[in-house]
């Protein structure tokens, strides 16, 4: 079928090397909950993680057999899959990964010189930077979304600011399938304003303690002044 291999990102790999670099994708997400790479990769892995937390929704035999030909660290990631990731999303009807885009970061190479050449300077220059992204489980203990989200919500309390439509939407979005999440909102803004406050007492406590030592570095200097004049006096006397 005509133009039927650009359903997919063939990433510039053959088939086996592709399937590889997802499955080891994939691996990761699940393993930390969160990892970064190019822009593509993630789109694609997305798929992939997508599917394969649909089959743990599904909890049968066939789809551990099939979760198990997937995962590289299968003994290790089947029980997490079908247990406390299949709990989470048991009410959410889809949309279980969230792709962030990132800026890249900075690469640089260098030139190739002619060996013949032996005066010349290799020159750094940019490399070609992809698109990064992170791909992200929502609703989890690295979300993202949730955790801008809480700091909005802390930050408008704090200048004592009207909530903001988009952060209305953006905590509707975070609390409306995970568990208790309007409570686990309200504890993690509740938790950033005391950090907060207590930065501030740290560097206020920090602020007198140097106005302290400059004092009584002022001080020392002026009793050594005053010892220095002295001494010179009682000199000039014998």
């Amino acid at each position: 079928m005509a133009g039927g291999g650009g359903k997919y990102r063939h990433l510039g790999r053959k088939s086996s090397h592709r399937q590889a670099l997802l499955r080891n994708l994939v691996t990761s997400l699940f393993e930390n909950e969160s990892i970064t790479t190019t822009w593509a990769k993630a789109k694609e892995a997305q798929r992939l993680a997508d599917k394969l937390i649909t089959l743990g929704k599904k909890n049968s035999e066939a789809s551990r057999r099939r979760a198990l030909e997937i995962f590289y660290k299968p003994h290790d990631i089947l029980p997490k899959l079908f247990g406390p990731l299949r709990e989470r999303y048991a009410d959410r009807p889809g949309g279980y990964t969230r792709v962030l885009r990132v800026e890249s970061k900075e690469k640089y190479e260098y030139y190739s010189v002619r060996r013949s050449d032996k005066n010349a300077v290799p020159e750094r220059k940019p490399a070609d930077q992809a698109p990064s992204a992170i791909l992200e489980l929502v609703d989890g203990p690295k979300d993202m979304r949730f955790a801008m989200t809480a700091r909005a919500i802390a930050r408008q309390r704090e200048e004592g600011l009207k909530e903001h439509e988009l952060t209305a939407l953006n905590k509707k979005k975070v609390t409306q399938f995970r568990k208790d999440g309007v409570d686990a909102l309200e504890a993690a803004v509740q938790k950033l304003q005391i950090r907060d406050s207590e930065s501030e007492g740290v560097s206020a406590l920090d602020g007198e303690e140097s106005k302290s030592a400059q004092e009584e570095a002022q001080r020392s200097a002026a009793q050594a002044g005053r010892l220095a004049k002295k001494i010179g006096g009682l000199n000039k006397s014998t």
